[in-house]
């Protein structure tokens, strides 16, 4: 027992925290667990689950919905995973819906009972409430509204893109499994250790039936360790399944290629944009892929479930939602434009002084005029972008 615990220490070490939700010793390993907010009272809330949100010093518009695993919490998968240090960086909202003991004795998301997996029911039902409240007291731009989670948070993370399609812009699940494919504590076990196959109408048809939602759909990313002995890896080829039939996608993706040093897939759709990607990381086992360092595209601690193997899935997961782009690198855009048009205001009268004429003079008063009318035109148009970034 001493050799398995010291092998497995830090795994411990990130449980303990996370489950009394302490701060984490070494604040340089992540922000500490008190940095998240418990909102009391957020609507019915007939799933009886506790709501934590995260906002950043400095926030924009966007909002990720962050579901945990089995065995942990909001904080600990929080700090695992990385997503409040990232939202420090990119300035997102985060909210954390967690699960409570009484309602699971794994402390997961029922992602399997219908009680808490229909639209206006359950679980389900207090997750939505939570995302409403939340667009409303932080002015969230209900197009950048998006989703993730880990096993079973990630199974509900599919019944939350089925049940609710027209709150998120987009959604992420490591190491989940389809909607509708268990009714029962039986089926949600079957499934995850021998998948239940359907045809890709059939996946469809349970996401198109769960909403009378028609379109457009949210866009996905999907992740999962291709040794996963919990849930199955297959269970990912079924969840891709599932939303290429209903995006009507080609079964065939359109680009393949490797990233951090592991394979991705892509479908696009007809405009070309990247619609659902899938990356199979061979030998992990279940867990949220991470990797850790100073680097931007490293954050998170490992842990239970945490697996440092070398890519982010929580970078890579923003950067497919377009949410990794810095806040103000538009404005910053648009005042190198403003600099390149006072330049070339400056250079004109040079030029006109060389000429040595009165009437080039009095045009190039004319031009600087104009010019400086652009100058204001830029400006409003940063003042324009500064609005529509909230």
């Amino acid at each position: 027992m001493i050799p398995f615990l010291t092998q497995h220490r830090q795994r411990w070490k990130t449980g303990a925290y996370s489950w009394h939700r302490l701060p984490w010793p070494n604040s340089g390993l992540g922000p500490a667990f008190t940095h998240l907010t418990e909102v009391g009272e957020f609507g019915s809330n007939p799933g009886a689950l506790r709501m934590f949100k995260y906002v950043p010093a400095r926030r924009n518009s966007a909002l990720v919905v962050v579901l945990h695993g089995c065995a942990q919490t909001a904080a600990s998968y929080d700090l695992g995973a990385g997503w409040s240090t990232l939202a420090d960086r990119y300035g997102f909202v985060v909210l954390l819906p967690q699960q409570q003991i009484s309602n699971n004795p794994s402390n997961g998301f029922n992602w399997f009972l219908p009680g808490d997996t229909e639209r206006g029911k359950g679980e389900a039902r207090s997750i939505c409430d939570m995302i409403e409240m939340t667009i409303v007291e932080h002015g969230i731009d209900r197009r950048r509204v998006f989703i993730t989670g880990l096993s079973a948070g990630g199974a509900m993370a599919c019944v939350m893109l089925a049940t609710y399609p027209e709150l998120f812009a987009a959604g992420a699940v490591i190491a989940g499994l389809p909607f509708g494919t268990a009714t029962t504590l039986n089926e949600a076990l079957e499934s995850m250790v021998h998948v239940r196959a359907r045809s890709a109408c059939e996946w469809g048809d349970l996401v198109r039936t769960a909403s009378r939602h028609r379109g457009p759909w949210p866009r996905l990313s999907v992740w999962h360790g291709g040794a996963d002995a919990v849930v199955k890896r297959e269970n990912a080829d079924q969840i891709v399944k599932q939303w290429i039939d209903v995006h009507g996608l080609g079964h065939e993706p359109a680009l393949e290629e490797m990233v951090d040093g592991y394979p991705r897939r892509v479908w696009r759709n007809r405009m070309g944009a990247d619609v659902i990607e899938l990356y199979v990381i061979p030998g992990m086992a279940h867990g949220a892929p991470l990797a850790t360092g100073s680097d931007e595209k490293h954050c998170g601690v490992p842990g239970a479930f945490l697996l440092d193997v070398g890519i982010s899935s929580s970078y890579h997961i923003a950067r497919f939602w377009g949410l990794t782009e810095h806040p103000r690198k538009l404005d910053w855009s648009f005042a190198r434009w403003r600099r390149n048009s006072h330049s070339d205001a400056a250079a004109s009268p040079a030029v006109a002084r060389d000429a040595a004429s009165k009437t080039e003079l009095a045009k190039q008063s004319d031009a600087k005029r104009s010019l400086r009318g652009r100058s204001y035109g830029g400006a409003a148009l940063i003042r324009l972008a500064r609005w529509l970034r909230g």
